[in-house]
């Protein structure tokens, strides 16, 4: 599902771009703090509906502008689809797919697919459980755009859950109990779901890290994958039954997959403690081109690829092995300086104060 034109008005530092893309790998090349990432996030939020580096839909507005807005065309299924997005700096955005509105989030998935790797990647193996969850969850919402009702659900009810718990300043009354009671039982529902499909995606991912590892590892210790939940043995809503005192007295949902964590080890030993640096790089990649495989495997089409700023990060065999598991599709690399030599690319757009400055073939 290739990208064939963007257009972007008053997006970050972005006043207005307008690009046609073919196939292959185009650089988009500039100094730090030009555009280049500003032009990646706004590709990728047409494909997530989110920022990849986490910010609220007000930070996208460009500094004095009402909204920002985002137009792509995509190809696929023998077929174009135009997506549209007004990214409101106070209130609500607007959303469009062939020209007709749509309100929900889901309805603009699934049209456009990418896969993001970062310089910021390695906190999925050196931080916490947080940005693990997301991981999977973004993988699950990419793969079918229903998981993101489950991901909203699921965050709604333990806002929900977590509010009566602090009312209840630790005491159990029985207008605390009932309502405790059908707060479960909807926790339980979205849970128990958004659990399995984490789980039934670790399965489907662990081997596919654990053979990009061994090419991009250059002699790392094998990886191990395993989803860890408190809860998974008994199922959620036991466990939400024996947690109750404890969640009352602490005034906090203390077991569910908002608890979970995918645990990842090198050679029978935690990653996040027990790796180098450069062995935790090689993971993070692993665990991006991973994700990027079981995507393409179960939607039948490679979702496009856009490396931000990854190869100022990585030596030069690391970054060589990286371009040579790069599978054929769309693919946009961002670089302040000059590109690896491994890579070739079909085509070079400079970008200077948020502007396109020169858009040319390669080598020419």
């Amino acid at each position: 599902m290739p990208v064939r034109r963007i257009s972007i008005v008053d997006f970050r530092n972005l006043v207005g771009v307008d690009l046609e893309f073919g196939d292959g790998r185009i650089a988009v090349i500039g100094d730090n703090a030009q555009g280049k990432t500003n032009l990646m996030e706004a590709l990728a939020w047409l494909a997530t509906a989110s920022s990849f580096r986490g910010d609220p839909t007000g930070a996208l507005v460009r500094e004095g502008a009402e909204q920002a807005i985002l137009r792509a065309e995509v190809e696929g299924g023998g077929r174009t689809t135009l997506l549209e997005v007004e990214l409101a700096a106070v209130g609500r955005n607007r959303m469009q797919v062939n020209r007709n509105r749509v309100s929900r989030v889901r309805d603009l998935l699934g049209h456009l697919v990418t896969t993001v790797f970062g310089p910021d990647d390695l906190a999925l193996v050196k931080g916490g459980p947080v940005g693990r969850r997301r991981y999977l969850d973004d993988l699950l919402v990419a793969s079918h755009p229903r998981h993101h009702g489950l991901v909203t659900d699921l965050e709604r009810i333990l806002r929900q859950r977590n509010t009566l718990l602090r009312q209840a300043g630790g005491r159990m009354t029985p207008d605390v109990e009932s309502t405790l009671d059908v707060w479960d039982d909807k926790l339980t529902g979205v849970g128990d779901e958004l659990g399995q499909a984490r789980r039934d995606l670790v399965v489907l991912l662990r081997p596919e890290v654990v053979d990009i590892l061994d090419v991009l590892g250059d002699g790392t210790r094998p990886a191990t994958m395993e989803y860890q939940s408190g809860w998974v043995g008994t199922g959620l809503g036991p466990a939400l039954a024996e947690a109750r005192q404890d969640d009352i007295r602490r005034g906090v949902t203390t077991v569910g997959p908002h608890r979970d964590d995918l645990c990842i080890g090198l050679g029978g030993l935690p990653s996040r403690t027990h790796a180098s640096q450069g062995e935790q790089r090689s993971l993070a990649l692993a665990l991006r081109l991973g994700g990027h495989r079981v995507l393409a495997e179960h939607l039948g089409i490679e979702p496009i690829i856009i490396l931000d700023d990854v190869f100022s990060e990585l030596d030069p065999g690391r970054a060589g092995r990286l371009v040579g598991l790069l599978p054929p599709t769309q693919v946009f690399v961002t670089a302040a300086g000059s590109l690896p030599e491994d890579i070739d690319v079909d085509r070079v757009i400079r970008i200077e104060a948020g502007s396109v400055v020169s858009d040319s073939e390669a080598g020419r």
